[in-house]
């Protein structure tokens, strides 16, 4: 389609787009990635374009929604020239578009595909990381990674009594670039393969934690995948557990030593690595433990905690400062994306319980919190209450230009 002359604009259209920022012409927009979820409506009555209703759920989550309630009333009181933006139908000539009503926002999100969502949501997000890297010079650039981790939806409880519980992969900048459902009758393990096997994981670090520390996903990691592994080993592997507690970690040197205060805890890392052969873990050359001193500030209170873990890279492609700084990533999981769906979206309260929403609600959630962080925002809560003040600004975070 030709390129329409700036007089041809609205005002407030016009800005938008002058403020926009610059992605490469081959990006795909995020109207495009909705565009592939499949509609769960019937073809009979329906009137708003789901992309449409999916990319105003999107800009409301990005001003700060927290219901299906207040998506609604965002929509509804979203100026014309934004409605049309995303994608709004004009069915009469002298009116705008009219924003879908509580009810069609309600049914879309309870009936819609969360594995489809997903896909939409991690491929948008991956690809703007990627295009926004590109600069970079590539050798200079640390191996990517991905930290697998799950969390329940604490408030959204089935009518069978089940929790929803959502297992994530989170980039080393914070981005949730693929989520599925665990089902009730089964748990976490059955979903990582899944989960990651989209992703092309060729020269990726995955972390989790001791619960996914199998033999069989350390083997889909490196010989399907060609991606590297850091596992952490607890009392689910009782024998490498004693293994590598029994190994001589007081001739080892201290390579690393980190201190952090948060949420109340003010935590000493001490971590060292060896190569070690004969490890009972595919593919494993490197032991590691980490020791975590914590005090909680309010208390005085001290704990003390050996970690153990195994890892495919060799001392060569990781030190232990390196294996140390992807730990604690993969633990940062917590505070870039759990604790801020807790914190700033009120997540474990949310009354959103009816079928897909929840889920739905989630993806929309990591979709805000990654667009914020590709757009530099540290501060999430301090971001969503800038947007809510201006109806342009999510859709130019978003990349709606």
């Amino acid at each position: 389609m030709p390129a329409r002359s700036s007089s041809l604009i609205p005002v407030p259209l016009g800005q938008l787009t002058d403020a926009a920022p610059t992605t490469p012409d081959d990006l795909p927009g995020l109207l495009t990635c909705l565009a592939q979820v499949p509609d769960p409506r019937r073809d009979q009555g329906r009137r708003h374009p789901l992309a449409f209703v999916l990319s105003l759920a999107a800009c409301a989550v990005l001003a700060g929604a927290k219901s299906l309630t207040a998506i609604a009333e965002w929509a509804a009181d979203a100026p014309p020239h934004v409605l049309a933006r995303l994608g709004g139908p004009c069915r009469e000539p002298d009116r705008g578009p009219v924003a879908p009503a509580e009810a069609t926002v309600r049914r879309v999100l309870q009936r819609i595909d969360g594995d489809a969502l997903d896909t939409a949501v991690g491929s948008r997000l991956a690809e703007r990381e990627r295009a926004a890297g590109q600069e970079e010079n590539d050798r200079d650039r640390p191996l990517p990674s991905r930290a697998v981790d799950g969390k329940t939806v604490r408030g959204a409880r089935r009518a069978d009594g089940i929790q929803v519980h959502l297992l994530a992969a989170m980039t080393g900048t914070g981005l949730v670039t693929a989520q599925r459902e665990v089902d009730g009758k089964t748990n976490e393990i059955t979903v990582f393969q899944p989960l990651l096997a989209p992703l092309g994981l060729n020269g990726t670090v995955v972390t989790f934690d001791a619960r996914h520390s199998q033999t069989a996903h350390a083997r889909f990691l490196v010989e399907d995948e060609h991606a590297h592994y850091i596992a952490l080993i607890k009392g689910n592997q009782p024998t490498l557990h004693r293994w590598l507690k029994a190994l001589p970690w007081r001739e080892v040197p201290l390579l690393d030593k980190t201190r952090a205060t948060a949420h109340g805890r003010d935590e000493i890392r001490r971590i060292k690595a060896a190569a070690v052969t004969g490890i009972a873990f595919p593919h494993a050359v490197q032991a590691v433990q980490i020791v975590r001193r914590r005090r909680i500030v309010t208390t005085s209170k001290v704990t003390l905690e050996r970690v153990y873990g195994v890892t495919d890279l060799t001392a060569e492609q990781a030190d232990a400062t390196e294996i140390a700084r992807r730990v604690r990533d993969h633990w940062s999981i917590e505070n870039k994306i759990h604790h801020v769906r807790d914190t700033t979206y009120a997540e474990d309260a949310s009354r959103v319980r009816t079928g897909t929403a929840p889920r739905a609600m989630a993806s929309l959630r990591n979709l805000a919190i990654g667009a914020l962080r590709l757009a530099d925002h540290t501060n999430i809560a301090a971001a969503l209450r800038h947007h809510t003040r201006d109806a342009n600004r999510p859709l130019i975070t978003l990349g709606i230009t």
